[in-house]
């Protein structure tokens, strides 16, 4: 017998007041991330935090916050950081990631940016887009996020 998995978890899910939010960074970036992190702990510290890895251990020592950690990005952690927005799980995702370094887990780089997208979750990808996504007004309020086209029932059947 075959079941089908619906999209319920995240379809018109309401973010609430304290977002989800995973942050990610490769390798030449994580020093950055922690700086950028450290300028904005007091409003990350509003928020529910998750990392992958190493960047984890890094932001829960530098930050002394609780950091919810999956795995380090290579070995499954992007994976499991998509899985959790896949599942309506996550809110935003910051992920300062390195285009100039080949990376043996592109695939999963490239993966984890697409479902992002999929599911509609707003992306900072550098320092500038994480300031204007952490400053932004909706970050402090409620917000329904709106099912990107591919997630409206019918609206693929119709192309």
């Amino acid at each position: 017998m075959l079941t089908e998995t619906t999209d319920s978890a995240t379809e018109g899910r309401p973010m609430g007041l304290r977002k989800h939010i995973a942050l990610i960074a490769h390798d030449n970036r994580k020093q950055d991330l922690v700086e950028w992190a450290r300028f904005n702990r007091e409003t990350l510290a509003a928020h529910d935090l998750s990392a992958t890895g190493t960047t984890g251990s890094l932001l829960a020592r530098e930050l002394d916050l609780d950091i919810t950690r999956v795995r380090s990005g290579p070995l499954g952690g992007d994976q499991q950081v998509g899985a959790r927005i896949a599942e309506g799980d996550l809110d935003l995702l910051i992920f300062f990631w390195d285009p100039l370094e080949p990376h043996p887990h592109d695939v999963d780089v490239k993966a984890l940016l697409r479902i992002a997208v999929v599911y509609n979750i707003p992306v900072a990808c550098n320092r500038a887009s994480a300031d204007f996504m952490i400053s932004s007004p909706l970050l402090g309020e409620p917000y329904v996020r709106q099912p990107a086209d591919h997630e409206r029932p019918g609206l693929l059947a119709d192309r």
